[in-house]
């Protein structure tokens, strides 16, 4: 019977043995669940930081979006009022164009009449239609051309 109170013993100080090297991993495991949850909670108010970032993203995207459609419809407006101005510009250079080469060719024919005519006669302070009817026979036909499509360029009609 001693021997086995013996043995009893032997296995009591290995078990004692075996708890006394158990005891630092269990510090240590303890020590790196802390970590753990130390980390968790820092990664869950970094999770929550982020939400409320992507919320505020999200939020920010749409008054963007409201935004660039607005300016969107701002330019359109603005675009469908100035096309018909371009149309009415594009019909006044083609007419000024027209009226320029009708000028043009006027003045040209007129070049070879006004070195055989004798000078000007000086300017009448009257106005230019009331010349116009009373000099027409001082005028040469160069003058009367210029002056007939500058007063058709002008929408009144020297005839």
């Amino acid at each position: 019977m001693m021997s086995f109170a013996w043995l009893e013993w032997g296995l009591q100080l290995a078990l004692l043995g075996l708890l006394g090297a158990a005891i630092p991993f269990a510090i240590r495991l303890e020590r790196a669940l802390r970590e753990i949850r130390k980390d968790r909670t820092a990664m869950e108010t970094s999770a929550q930081g982020l939400s409320e970032a992507a919320g505020a993203a999200e939020s920010a995207i749409l008054r963007l979006r409201a935004t660039a459609e607005l300016a969107g419809r701002q330019v359109q407006e603005r675009v469908t009022a100035a096309e018909p101005l371009r149309d009415d510009l594009r019909f006044l250079i083609e007419r000024a164009e027209t009226l320029a080469d009708r000028l043009e060719s006027v003045v040209r024919a007129g070049r070879p009449l006004a070195g055989q005519e004798s000078p000007m006669p000086p300017t009448p302070t009257k106005p230019l239609a009331a010349q116009d009817n009373e000099g027409s026979a001082l005028r040469s036909q160069a003058e009367r051309d210029l002056l007939r499509a500058l007063s058709i360029g002008t929408g009144k009609g020297a005839r």
